[in-house]
């Protein structure tokens, strides 16, 4: 036990070390690009084979990887719902490429997503994102009951004239969601309306105001806010890092002092 304490400290400071860090995402890029070239049309066979032995590999290297993180972090792993997620996708890549597992070969790309693991601002961006979604649930109900009442009416309005975009409930949702990404809504949609009901422009142009332009503008502000929150706190947890470093220096340097007093009163005795 004395002899391994030591090891797994070097292999935790190694794990944890920015070259190794720059190392994995270099082959997690590798990986994306041996990936996109097995796609490539009229590909060799030698060619495909010599991918396919990269992409081995680079699994291989990936499974090393975990593994020292399992020794080093054990019980801890799990605490890091990062860990987590590039465990899954090595063991997905991990599964037999044959037989009912065959749609698996397809996953292995998912060992691309792995660089937003390994990138602490690619990280951040994602914790971001995941901590907006209460606020984007609120939003996207207000959205869905704007939804609900713009298809009722719409179906009423205009579904005797125009039964293949508003001749339901459901082909009026869709016909607005088209509208709502402003493709092809004049067009292709509101001025054939108009031509047969001329006041037609008295529901779109409302609609349009308030579910791309207000609505939409809502989901940003949503998401922004949360990025914010998140840039904010990870300087404050740099900063605190950066006050407890201190801290710590000051107190080894007082006890450097201490020691260097101690020994000297010994000389003088």
């Amino acid at each position: 036990m004395f002899l391994e304490l030591p090891r797994l400290s070097k292999i935790k400071k190694l794990v944890e070390s920015k070259d190794f860090e720059r190392g994995i995402v270099a082959i997690i890029v590798a990986n994306a690009i041996t990936l996109g070239l097995e796609t490539t049309p009229g590909i060799s066979s030698q060619t495909l084979t010599w991918l396919q032995w990269l992409d081995g590999i680079f699994l291989a290297i990936f499974t090393v990887e975990i593994g020292l993180k399992l020794l080093v972090y054990k019980s801890h792993f799990a605490r890091d719902p990062w860990r987590i997620f590039d465990l899954s996708v090595v063991l997905i890549s991990h599964l037999p490429t044959t037989g009912a597992f065959s749609v698996v070969r397809s996953l292995r790309v998912l060992r691309t997503l792995r660089m937003i693991s390994v990138i602490p601002s690619l990280r951040r961006v994602v914790n971001g994102l995941l901590s907006a979604l209460p606020g984007l649930g609120s939003v996207g109900a207000i959205m869905l009951l704007i939804f609900y009442v713009g298809s009722i009416m719409a179906t009423k309005l205009f579904g005797e004239g125009f039964p293949e975009w508003f001749g339901n409930l459901g082909a009026s949702a869709y016909t607005l969601f088209q509208i709502m990404t402003l493709e092809s809504w004049s067009m292709g949609i509101v001025r054939p309306v108009m031509e047969r009901y001329p006041f037609a422009w008295l529901f779109f142009i409302p609609f349009i105001l308030v579910a791309t332009f207000t609505m939409l503008n809502l989901f940003i502000a949503v998401i922004v806010n949360a990025m914010q929150s998140e840039t904010e706190q990870a300087a404050e947890n740099r900063a605190e890092q950066g006050h407890d470093e201190r801290l710590q220096l000051i107190q080894e340097m007082q006890d450097l002092k201490e020691m260097v007093a101690a020994l000297d009163r010994k000389l003088k005795d």
